[in-house]
């Protein structure tokens, strides 16, 4: 699949002034810092779709682009930034919380995981908790050009061991780099084909 059209449509800290649809839509959520934005604008092919910023913890509301006018791309604010207030972090926590929650026409979500660190407590417990209340999600390990391949094989083998003490089922992951392009061409191909099912179910309903 190839984007050849993105759209910013809206910005809100409300599921309830969300866009109201019918098509796909998919969630992007990271880490403050883990490359998100980056990632977004390398799926699109463009620069400063999503805004890019040395200094973590840009991205603050629900951000809805719509994609070749049939899909949704939702790029979610970064957690575990420290240097926001704690009010702040709640309310990003809560709004974020009740859009996974909530958000019925949220199909499948990608949670971005820097490949250069061993697993964080704080990812880990954010992939339980998806689990947990049955979000739909794939891992994105991002930076991949930083590191040497082995080092990429090891870091990933750590994180899925340590999955399967509590997963049956593993979930997809894919592996990427905003500078390379890395990953690119797996991830539209995953989208066009859960499109692809989403279009088959929506005409038996």
């Amino acid at each position: 699949m190839k984007i050849f059209n993105a759209e910013f449509i809206v910005s809100n800290s409300s599921i309830k002034k969300c866009p109201k649809h019918s098509f796909p839509e998919y969630a992007f959520i990271g880490r403050s810092n883990v490359g998100k934005s980056s990632l977004i604008n390398m799926l699109c092919g463009k620069k400063s779709l999503a805004k890019i910023s040395s200094a973590p913890g840009k991205t603050k509301l629900i951000n809805h682009f719509l994609i070749n006018k049939k899909w949704y791309l939702v790029d979610l604010p970064g957690y575990g930034y420290s240097h926001t207030s704690k009010l702040t972090r709640k309310q990003f926590k809560d709004f974020t919380t009740d859009y996974f929650i909530n958000r019925q026409e949220l199909t499948s979500t990608f949670l971005l995981i820097d490949v250069r660190i061993k697993p964080q407590t704080i990812d880990v417990n954010f992939i339980k908790w998806m689990g947990e209340n049955l979000v739909p999600f794939n891992l994105v390990f991002t930076k991949c050009d930083k590191i040497k391949y082995n080092e990429i094989k090891s870091n990933i083998s750590i994180y899925l061991d340590l999955l399967k003490k509590d997963w049956l089922e593993l979930p997809n992951y894919f592996i990427s780099s905003s500078r390379k392009l890395s990953g690119k061409k797996e991830i539209l191909k995953y989208i066009s084909k859960t499109n692809s099912e989403f279009q088959k179910l929506s005409t038996f309903k």
